[in-house]
């Protein structure tokens, strides 16, 4: 089974005959690397993707073999922001596909009902946490009398800057919910670009972490990422992504942030706090790594297929939702926690 390795170390990566050598470095303060440690050496039969998170030095020669074994590459930057992806070349690439997300981006209602089933997904699952912390004792009925009342809102909306509104004051409910669920840290509200405080730095990392996935799982289908519905299409933006990621970042991300913090895996020291931001440490973003890892794996038993699938496996069982509809075979229902 194919598995998704995570460069932390800043290195040098290259192929050497049907594996890829990594060769970390110590980096100086001009970026220059020095005093090369013991390479490592990667199957590339046994690579699914790459994550980025150190300075990495490597030639077209090595990315036209990534690009034929069908390996992705996702870069974070110093700040752990998601920076840019390579992708392969787009083997399932689809006129009609393209023409359908596009026809239905042109047609007001169509476009609208699409972004309010996107919001109805995120909003479903955000509930779902809620209900879970409540009934163990951590009152949450506020937040969620409060957010079932704007949910009723979103069928009403007529546009998408009305049905972001109502996102807005569901996501900031939801957060308001997390001093209370969390034992040891608060949020104190969302802070981003940077984050101020630890809670926020989870969020803005395991965010960006669920949106490379969904990349991945987009390019995996016919879809196209650049034409979303909920998101403003942009240049050199994976829009779709957005859309998407909002569905499962409650599902699979916030669900991590509360067990690692909770069961204290992730504690102060794993951060960085200097220049009015904070930050996961080499030591965090690892044990926040392994829990991802873990949950993308993880299995339940899918009602409608009848069998176990994995979280990953969920956001791809997603696009191929969303490519049903566009080619209007199937309405589009958003995946919302049954489990």
């Amino acid at each position: 089974m194919k598995k998704t390795y995570y460069l932390f170390n800043p290195g040098t990566l290259e192929r050497k005959d049907n594996t890829l050598k990594f060769t970390p470095f110590e980096e100086d303060g001009n970026g220059e690397l020095l005093n090369p440690g013991q390479p490592r050496y990667l199957p590339v039969e046994d690579v699914a993707e790459l994550y980025v998170f150190g300075s990495l030095k490597a030639n077209s020669a090595l990315y036209n073999f990534l690009g034929q074994k069908d390996i992705c590459v996702h870069f974070f930057d110093y700040y752990e922001n998601y920076t840019g992806s390579f992708m392969p070349r787009d083997g399932l690439l689809s006129g009609k596909m393209l023409l359908a997300q596009t026809s239905f981006y042109q047609s007001k209602k169509k476009h609208v009902v699409l972004a309010q089933k996107f919001i109805e997904g995120a909003a479903a699952n955000m509930l779902k946490n809620l209900y879970y912390y409540d009934r163990r004792g951590k009152d949450l009925s506020a937040q969620i009398e409060r957010i079932e009342d704007l949910s009723k809102g979103i069928a009403n909306t007529t546009e998408v800057d009305e049905l972001m509104g109502i996102e807005g004051n569901i996501r900031m409910t939801y957060y308001e919910a997390f001093d209370s669920i969390l034992n040891d840290f608060q949020m104190d509200g969302r802070t981003k670009q940077p984050p101020q405080n630890e809670v926020n730095a989870l969020i803005s990392f395991g965010n960006m972490m669920c949106y490379s996935q969904c990349l991945r799982a987009i390019h995996q289908t016919q879809l196209n990422p650049t034409i979303s519905y909920l998101h403003t299409p942009g240049e050199r933006r994976y829009s779709l992504c957005l859309d998407l990621s909002e569905i499962f970042k409650p599902v699979i991300v916030d669900r991590i942030i509360f067990k690692v913090l909770n069961k204290k895996e992730i504690q102060e020291k794993h951060f960085d706090k200097k220049l009015n931001r904070c930050l996961l440490n080499d030591e965090g973003r690892k044990i926040f790594v392994r829990n991802f890892e873990e949950k993308l794996n993880e299995t339940i038993q899918h009602r409608k297929l009848g069998r176990s699938v994995s979280y990953k496996h969920l956001i791809k069982l997603e696009c191929y939702k969303l490519c049903k509809h566009l080619l209007e075979i199937e309405e589009y229902k958003p995946l919302k926690m049954w489990w």
